[in-house]
């Protein structure tokens, strides 16, 4: 084949791929602006009566009125409370869970796809729902918040478990079962030194998450600084509301810095 026919092939390669490529940025632009259509954001009446409400509301919540900042430590306190106990029982949870969800130290199929199972069906129930559930359980206060972040957490956390599981070099692993190691040995020396910064980076982050998503829990009385905005939110007491959404800011502000922190102690 000479140089030009050569070059027309790949020409021709290209060609293809880029018109696949196209068609599907077509599809997907078309969807997306269905999806859009369906929602009603290309209502612009509505939206454009929308916008007057929107500057009221916003009028009236300012200046923020922080005379009751008194009584929110407590509540915070509790939303930060509801974050670390949540995520630390998932993390314990997940890790058990996340080496049996891998596939390359799941003792059997059937344990596989059972686990995997188990943390789809806890990925898919919304916080809010399982502190709904927790509530009706267990009664009002921080317990059903942090029961809910807990079991939600576990199947985002520990399924990023077992794909870091099965991503990692099989040279150790090799290495340990050549020298005698038990199958739990091959995880503790094998693979968990090669997945733990990547697991503590999966921890925090959800911290992070849990932190935000425990200032709402409040909202179905389980407690916490949520309890004290909906509480305002009911009331109408529009000044408190932005006073208290400045606070969650902060502190969430804080969370974030400290877990930057915390990544590059564990890297």
């Amino acid at each position: 084949m000479t140089i030009s026919a050569e070059f027309a092939a790949v020409l021709s390669a290209q060609r293809r791929v880029w018109r696949r490529s196209m068609m599907t940025v077509a599809v997907l632009v078309v969807i997306l602006a269905g999806c859009c259509h369906y929602a009603g954001l290309f209502d612009a009446e509505r939206l454009a009566d929308g916008i007057p409400s929107l500057g009221i509301l916003v009028t009236e919540m300012f200046p923020p009125d922080f005379s009751q900042l008194g009584n929110w430590i407590g509540p915070l306190a509790d939303t930060l409370a509801m974050s670390v106990a949540g995520t630390a029982i998932a993390v314990i949870l997940s890790v058990p869970l996340g080496v049996l969800a891998a596939r390359n130290t799941s003792p059997h199929p059937v344990v596989f796809h059972l686990c995997r199972g188990l943390l789809n069906g806890l990925r898919s129930i919304p916080e809010l729902i399982m502190g709904i559930v927790f509530v009706a359980a267990v009664g009002f206060g921080a317990l059903p918040g942090v029961l809910a972040l807990a079991f939600h957490s576990v199947g985002m956390v520990a399924k990023f478990f077992a794909e870091s599981i099965e991503h990692v070099d099989p040279a150790p692993v090799q290495a340990a079962k050549a020298a005698g190691c038990s199958p739990l040995q091959v995880i503790i020396h094998g693979i968990f030194p090669q997945v733990f910064p990547q697991m503590a980076d999966t921890a925090i982050y959800r911290w992070e998450y849990n932190f935000r998503a425990s200032t709402v829990m409040g909202m179905v009385g389980a407690g916490g600084i949520g309890f004290e905005l909906i509480g305002s939110l009911r009331i109408m007491q529009y000044q408190e509301v932005s006073a208290i959404l400045i606070v969650i800011l902060l502190m969430v502000t804080i969370v974030d810095a400290f877990s930057s922190w915390l990544r590059k102690k564990t890297q």
